[in-house]
């Protein structure tokens, strides 16, 4: 049977030599490992005392990584336990002003009006007789 630690349990483990991490669910007692961490223990440290799912996979670990963290695994989370996080997003809203509006405008209509007047100058400065094949 697997242990199961509350996230209490698990966020009194944040210091060197006493290290506990939560990553996807499980806890991993990573305190003899922390010296030898690719990253530094200060990397390790860091993800304490929370829930680390979020930083562990954003880093990218290697295969073996994985497989390492398998004999650090010492039970799960108690996910009831676990912080309920607030995924709020705040969408800006922006509110054009009349001469946003206009500059925007005068950033398509300036090039089309330049590339008319080339076309324009092309076509009337052309000798028709010029264009006939001989």
């Amino acid at each position: 049977m697997t242990t199961l630690f509350t996230f209490e349990d698990a966020q009194r483990h944040k210091e060197k030599g006493d290290c506990w991490l939560i990553i996807d669910g499980k806890v991993y007692d990573v305190s003899k490992f922390a010296d030898e961490h690719p990253g530094g223990d200060q990397v390790l440290f860091a993800s304490t005392g929370k829930d680390a799912t979020e930083d562990f996979e954003d880093i990218g670990h290697s295969a073996g990584a994985l497989e390492l963290m398998t004999q650090f695994a010492i039970g799960d989370i108690d996910v009831t336990t676990l912080p309920v996080k607030h995924d709020v997003r705040v969408t800006p809203v922006v509110v054009k002003s009349p001469s946003d509006m206009l500059i925007t405008a005068l950033q398509f209509l300036i090039p089309l009006t330049i590339l008319a007047l080339a076309l324009a100058v092309r076509f009337l400065t052309n000798d028709p007789k010029s264009m006939t094949p001989s």
